[in-house]
């Protein structure tokens, strides 16, 4: 049997929960699962990218893609080295992007 306030395991003639101290209710046959959120900014340990950095990256090396290894786009990053930056079109539109704030990293997030 199964407390229904904290979920702990409780013998049948339990009166009162070892775990939480709550009364025992007559048919507590199913754990019950609290999921506690102790994430306060809803992204864990996950490490943001500045966005200056990646602006300084793009505006100096962005022909050959290194501001989009830095945000883990490795993909377009490899074709950014290999075409210059799209003939430097790619390039120009990925600055204009990071200074709009519209640039996302490789997970989707913004660029802090």
């Amino acid at each position: 049997m199964y407390c229904k306030h904290c979920g702990k395991e409780i013998s049948e003639t339990a009166k009162f929960c070892d775990g939480c101290g709550a009364a025992v209710e007559s048919g507590s046959q199913q754990p019950v699962i609290n999921i506690v959120n102790t994430n306060m900014n809803g992204y864990g340990n996950y490490i943001h990218k500045k966005k200056w950095t990646a602006f300084w990256l793009c505006f100096f090396l962005g022909g050959l893609g290194v501001h989009r290894f830095y945000v883990g786009k490795t993909g377009t990053g490899i074709l950014w080295l290999c075409t210059g930056g799209l003939g430097a079109i790619g390039w120009f539109v990925d600055m204009i992007v990071i200074l709009c704030g519209g640039f996302r990293d490789k997970a989707g997030q913004p660029l802090a």
